[in-house]
């Protein structure tokens, strides 16, 4: 079983930035692909940002590309998302998930073992 807690959501004005953090226990954080996911009010869980376990992979959709950047510390057992030049609809609960794997992340919130319970992020226009 793994925990994971995420913090750092809050309101922001637009063109602000924030920076989310996710620290995980339980098991050796180091053998799992980190990701972060957002949902909005009546839309569906997006995928945002996958990390591989060493760190050395990663992927975002591409609304977020060159703003957000996934990072992790297997030293601290956390997986950062700094978030950049934030846009109203950026607005969004996000969650970070884990993935046992040998290999790489994924985008689908489906493969992930392991969710938060969620950290609201407010962009104000």
């Amino acid at each position: 079983q793994v925990q994971l807690v995420e913090s750092g959501g809050g309101l922001v004005q637009a063109g602000g930035s924030l920076r989310l953090s996710c620290t995980a226990s339980g098991r050796t954080f180091s053998n799992y692909a980190m990701a972060w996911f957002r949902q909005a009010p009546g839309k569906e869980r997006e995928f945002v940002a996958f990390i591989s376990r060493n760190g050395g992979n990663t992927r975002y959709v591409d609304s977020v590309k060159g703003r957000f950047t996934i990072s992790r510390d297997n030293a601290k057992n956390t997986v950062y998302l700094q978030m950049n030049s934030l846009k109203p609809e950026d607005t969004a609960v996000y969650y970070c998930a884990a993935k046992y794997t040998y290999g790489s992340g994924s985008s689908y919130f489906n493969q992930y073992d392991y969710w938060g319970q969620g950290t609201q992020v407010t962009v104000s226009s």
